[in-house]
């Protein structure tokens, strides 16, 4: 007799919980992040319809349309650097002969700063050592559009999306590239590019990386999150322009448009709502609003999407 076919699935990121973990039940698998919900959806679905592909390497596995994705959870143990360098190391040899093109990383206590080194920098640099321990010195210029943010909890959590096909890179022109950034950022810059654009089956698909209030590599505004929403829009209709989208993301293009927002301070949800909600958001758009520590402690917004045009 054949094989029933695998079960699809709904591939998700859900935020609750004290802690992270990956999870599957009938017809839902994915990741547990413990962060709190402001508003909009109340998860993030980042494929309705996947296929398990079993674990490699300690990643869940799954695969639609042509891409794989997957996710993994890694206990903190002692320093976060190794702990990054043990994680991603594990995420290269589960996608080895594939591009990664994007990553969503969740970070513990990400402000804090131990051994010297702010935990978002030490997680940089043991990101950035996997990526050249498996490509060399010239990894910088085959990076993932990525986004790190804070999380409750002792563990990392992460997510990915790749593909057998070499994706197109792109920078924001009012920004340095984050992996070209001085050493004030910690010993090793962030590896990743502002936005990362691949085809799955004749339509495009464009991952923004997480977007803030940042110029040059400074950022710009510290204490007004009025200035800082405007930078951060700003900015993403730069790299939305420069990824081919336009400078809506895709809006007047048709494109399925997903979103994330992250704020650092709860109380400075209304007044973001109500910018967001007339200066970017469309109907029919997915969103989902997430209070959250940022990369940097002067930063109060990020914005992230995940765009997916018409064949």
């Amino acid at each position: 007799m054949p094989e029933d076919p695998p079960e699809a699935v709904s591939f998700e990121t859900e935020f609750r919980g004290t802690d992270a973990a990956t999870y599957a039940m009938p017809g839902r698998a994915g990741l547990r992040v413990p962060l709190d919900l402001l508003g909009g959806d109340t998860s993030e679905t980042l494929f309705r319809s996947a296929i398990s592909g079993g674990e490699e390497h300690g990643f869940r596995l799954f695969s639609a349309r042509g891409l794989s994705f997957g996710c993994a959870v890694q206990p903190v143990d002692g320093r976060l650097e190794a702990s990054t360098l043990d994680l991603y190391g594990r995420l290269l040899r589960a996608t080895g002969g594939l591009s990664i093109y994007r990553v969503w990383n969740y970070l513990p206590d990400i402000n804090q700063v131990s051994l010297g080194l702010e935990q978002y920098q030490a997680f940089s640099s043991g990101r950035a050592r996997a990526f050249e321990a498996a490509f060399g010195p010239e990894y910088r210029r085959n990076l993932p559009a990525a986004s790190a943010v804070g999380c409750r909890g002792g563990s990392i959590a992460l997510a990915f999306v790749a593909g057998a096909q070499s994706p197109q890179y792109f920078e924001n022109p009012e920004q340095i590239p984050a992996y070209d950034y001085p050493q004030k950022y910690g010993p090793h810059s962030p590896s990743f590019a502002r936005a990362t654009v691949a085809v799955q089956e004749g339509r495009p698909l464009i991952y923004l990386s997480g977007t803030s209030a940042v110029k040059g590599h400074d950022t710009v505004f510290p204490g007004s999150v009025g200035a800082q929403i405007e930078c951060t829009l700003d900015n993403l209709r730069l790299i939305s322009r420069a990824a081919g989208a336009g400078e809506d993301l895709g809006a007047a293009l048709g494109y399925e448009r997903q979103f994330k927002v992250y704020l650092r301070h709860r109380t400075d949800f209304p007044m973001a709502k109500a910018r967001l909600d007339t200066g970017l958001f469309r109907r029919g758009d997915r969103v989902v609003w997430l209070q959250a520590d940022l990369c940097r402690a002067d930063l109060t917004i990020e914005v992230e999407a995940s765009l997916a045009g018409r064949p």
